[in-house]
C-alpha cells in the first residue's frame, strides 16, 4: 500500500513537469535545404482612408515653394492698417485621406492617393510639381500609423508607430511579448485588403519568418496570438476540480504519514 501511494504521487509529480514546447522564435527551419531563403522586401505600407500624412516640399527657390506646403501656411496672418495683426488662421496638421482615397494638395488640388506606396505618391507629386518648378523634392510621413495586438500577450491594445516600416516581431514587442500560454506557431495576422478582411497564419518559430510576405505590417493589421492547449484545456475546468485535486494530494500525504507511523 506504501509504494503504491509512493508511485501515485510520483506519477502526478512527473504529469505536472512536463515542459512546454514551442517556446522559443525562429529555432525550427520548415524550409527545404534545396531552397534558397530570401528575405522579405519591405514594399511600404499602402495608402488607405483615414491615413494622416506629413508632406513637405523643398525646392532651391524657397519663396516659389511656400504655396505647396501647409507648415508655411500654418500661422497666416492678416494684417490691418498701420502693420497691425488683425487675426490667425492655423491650417491642419496634414494631408488626411478621406473616404473615397483623396487628399486635397495646395494648387494641385485633389489626387487620388488611396493603394498608393509612399514611394509612389512622392514620386507622383514631384513628376506634378515639375510644371511649377524646377528642382521639386518630396519628404512624406504618416502620422497615424496603426497596428494592434491581441490575445495573449503582456500588454494588449492599438499601438501607433512613428514609422510605417513595422515587423510583425516588432509590433509584437509593443505588446510587450507573448504570455507563456500563447500559441506561437499559430499566430493570425488580420488585413483589410481589397475590400474584406483576410486572416493569414504565421508560425513565429520558423527562422525563415523573416521571408514571409506578412512579415511586415500594413496600416490597421491586427495580430492575435490564441491561447495553446495548457490554457484553453484549464479554462474549461470546473475551478472546484483543482480544489479537489489539492484535497487528494493533502489526503494521500497524511495517509502515507499513517502507515509510515503504524509499522
Amino acid at each position: 500500500m506504501k509504494n503504491s501511494i509512493y508511485f501515485l504521487l510520483i506519477f502526478l509529480a512527473l504529469g505536472s513537469c512536463k515542459p512546454k514546447e514551442n517556446m522559443v522564435y525562429m529555432e525550427t527551419d520548415r524550409t527545404l535545404a534545396e531552397q534558397q531563403v530570401q528575405q522579405a522586401v519591405f514594399e511600404g505600407s499602402r495608402l488607405q482612408s483615414g491615413d494622416l500624412l506629413d508632406i513637405k516640399v523643398t525646392a532651391f527657390d524657397e519663396y516659389a515653394v511656400r504655396p505647396f506646403n501647409l507648415h508655411s501656411m500654418n500661422q497666416v496672418t492678416a494684417t490691418g492698417e498701420g502693420g497691425n495683426t488683425s487675426s490667425t488662421q492655423t491650417a491642419p496638421p496634414g494631408y488626411l485621406v478621406d473616404n473615397e482615397g483623396y487628399i486635397f494638395f495646395p494648387v494641385l488640388g485633389k489626387i487620388f492617393v488611396k493603394g498608393m506606396t509612399m514611394a509612389q505618391l512622392r514620386a507622383d507629386l514631384e513628376q506634378r510639381l515639375l510644371q511649377y518648378l524646377s528642382d521639386p523634392l518630396v519628404s512624406i510621413r504618416q502620422l497615424n500609423f496603426n497596428v494592434t495586438v491581441l490575445g495573449e500577450v503582456k500588454n494588449p491594445g492599438q499601438y501607433t508607430s512613428a514609422s510605417d516600416k513595422v515587423t510583425v516581431l516588432q509590433a509584437l514587442g509593443m505588446a510587450g511579448d507573448m504570455t507563456d500560454y500563447g500559441d506561437r506557431t499559430k499566430v493570425k495576422l488580420i488585413r483589410h485588403a481589397d475590400g474584406v478582411d483576410q486572416t493569414h497564419i504565421i508560425d513565429f518559430t520558423d527562422k525563415n519568418i523573416t521571408a514571409s510576405p506578412y512579415y511586415y505590417m500594413q496600416q490597421n493589421d491586427v495580430l492575435y496570438i490564441e491561447p495553446d492547449v495548457i490554457k484553453r484545456k484549464s479554462a474549461n475546468v470546473d475551478p472546484n476540480r483543482n480544489l479537489a485535486f489539492q484535497i487528494g494530494g493533502i489526503v494521500l500525504a497524511l495517509a502515507s504519514v499513517i502507515i509510515t507511523l503504524a509499522r
